[in-house]
């Protein structure tokens, strides 16, 4: 099912997880949470790789085996930056021979270890311009409620996500975030400017006070002091701040839900036990 079918106007919310490539290479413990997942009959599993199209072999046999063997439907990650036309040309044609019908097109990270960076694309615009004329495939992008952190001004970064739905994008998935405040006051600002895409929440539900401060570090994603003190007090008890952040995400969850979201989009770090509570809190 392409995204235009998978967001139509309707009453149901729709769930979505992210997964990620082992480091050890190692699956089966991901087929197993993949697995658990799947009993909340997921719109789409999203399978990133990393930059520079590092883990790009084994995210397409995770793709293989959702598709062929979980049956679940999946939508690649598809990144452009240091990549050749050539190499894009070639994946795509991978990605359609698998019959997918879907990806999530972006930049991506610049490796920090490569030798020959090709600049064939500078942005995910650039990316989205070359799918549009050369392949069937639908896709979906992403979208910043506290702005991208190279974007200059928060219109401006508006206006990239208004250009990628004037190129054809059919939904967004914004960057995990903590702070409700920071996607309503993003979401209202996308529809005065008419983007009128499906604008769909990132979720993590925290698992580990550490892996808390790891996501503001890397990502700039803010979180205030309330929120902070709330998971450190469970910082050394790993069951307890579990706990703790289905409790955190349920409520967020409901509350974006009384404000209209039509679905989640749960970056899982390969662990399907946090989403799924969350899930079956909120419906």
């Amino acid at each position: 099912m392409k995204l235009s079918e998978i967001y139509k106007s309707n009453d149901k919310l729709i769930f979505s997880f992210e997964v990620f490539p082992p480091k050890n290479g190692n699956t089966e413990n991901l087929f197993e949470e993949l697995a658990k997942m799947n009993e909340q009959k997921p719109a789409l599993v999203s399978v990133t790789y990393g930059a520079g199209g590092s883990n790009r072999n084994l995210s397409l046999e995770i793709v293989k085996e959702l598709k062929n063997h979980l049956k679940q439907p999946v939508m690649p990650h598809f990144t452009c930056v240091c990549s050749s036309k050539e190499y894009i040309e070639k994946y795509i044609e991978e990605i359609e021979n698998l019959g997918i019908t879907n990806i999530l097109a972006l930049r991506g990270d610049e490796p920090q270890d490569i030798e020959v960076c090709y600049r064939d694309f500078k942005s995910a615009l650039d990316l989205i311009e070359y799918l549009k004329k050369h392949s069937e495939l639908e896709f979906a992008v992403a979208a910043y409620p506290e702005k991208h952190p190279k974007a200059k001004t928060f219109d401006d970064d508006i206006d990239v996500l208004y250009k990628k739905q004037n190129l054809g994008a059919k939904v967004a998935y914004t960057q995990v975030f903590f702070d409700n405040e920071c996607f309503y006051k993003f979401y209202d600002l996308c529809r005065k400017k008419s983007i009128k895409i499906p604008i769909i929440p990132g979720i993590m539900p925290i698992t580990s006070f550490n892996q808390l401060k790891r996501i503001v570090e890397l990502s700039g994603t803010k979180i205030n002091s309330k929120v902070l003190a709330y998971f450190e007090k469970y910082k050394d008890s790993k069951e307890d701040t579990i706990k703790a952040g289905i409790e955190f995400a349920s409520l967020q969850c409901e509350k974006l839900v009384d404000f209209g979201a039509k679905g989640m989009h749960f970056y899982t770090l390969n662990k399907a036990q946090s989403s799924v509570k969350v899930i079956k809190n909120i419906t």
